[in-house]
């Protein structure tokens, strides 16, 4: 029986694991998906090696950059982005082969494109510089949406959060938050940017679907804003993810 896996860290709110065993069913394939809790990166390796019948995994924070110094071949799109939600394991040989992708960039684009296609000069802030803003930012580039990335040690070219005026945040009508601030079980937090300044005509999109509606989003809907979570995006790169592994 194949078995397919999470790689991550403190992965009890993933959604990974119900969703594929619920897929497997549905589809009548012998499989089984398991989460992988690691501390380092180099554990991957390890875990491929004793896991004979493993033949794919997904990846997630902090890994997604890490993760490409023990792959063995890098597919074109993850190669541009930087960054890597999904391997597929090939047994050949005495060794396995592992092939790295990203499907957030199809999840992304999907679920974005619907949201901006009406918007005309819309300018986009990322919250976040890991390896999930590096998807956002790849997807931005190919819609042509300008951006700038906002992280909480701003290197050149980046916004501080501190940097956010009025100004700044009435000239980007879309904000995505990348990173995991307000993801369960710490709920309770959102990024700081100034959500007095938002109006009717931005738009809010989180990446993260532990809660549903992060204190982010609800922010943005008491001012009236298009919100949307990060969870039709997380079915459509694991449906992806799929493609890969059995093709």
């Amino acid at each position: 029986m194949k078995t397919y896996g999470l790689i991550g860290k403190k992965l009890s709110h993933s959604f990974s694991q119900t969703y594929f065993d619920e897929k497997f069913e549905s589809l009548g394939i012998e499989a089984k998906y398991f989460l992988f809790e690691v501390g380092d990166v180099s554990e991957v390796k390890e875990i491929i090696r004793s896991h004979p019948e493993l033949a794919g995994l997904n990846v997630t924070i902090p890994y997604k950059e890490d993760i490409l110094s023990i792959v063995d071949e890098v597919d074109p799109v993850a190669q541009a982005v930087g960054s890597v939600n999904t391997l597929k394991i090939y047994r050949a040989g005495e060794e396995p082969l592992v092939h790295a992708f990203n499907t957030d960039v199809i999840g992304f684009e999907k679920t974005l494109s619907p949201l901006t296609e009406d918007r005309n000069s819309l300018s986009a802030l990322v919250l976040g510089t890991g390896g999930a803003a590096k998807a956002v930012v790849y997807v931005l580039q190919k819609l042509r949406i300008p951006f700038r990335c906002v992280s909480r040690n701003p290197v050149e070219n980046q916004l501080g959060y501190s940097d956010l005026t009025e100004e700044l945040i009435l000239e980007h009508g879309l904000i995505i938050n990348t990173t995991p601030v307000g993801m369960y079980p710490q709920a309770d937090v959102a990024p700081e940017i100034p959500y007095s300044f938002l109006t009717r005509d931005h738009i809010l999109y989180d990446l993260i679907y532990n809660p549903a509606e992060t204190i982010f989003l609800r922010k943005g809907r008491e001012k009236g804003c298009v919100t949307m979570n990060g969870q039709r995006m997380l079915e459509l790169q694991a449906d992806a993810s799929w493609e890969i592994w059995k093709d």
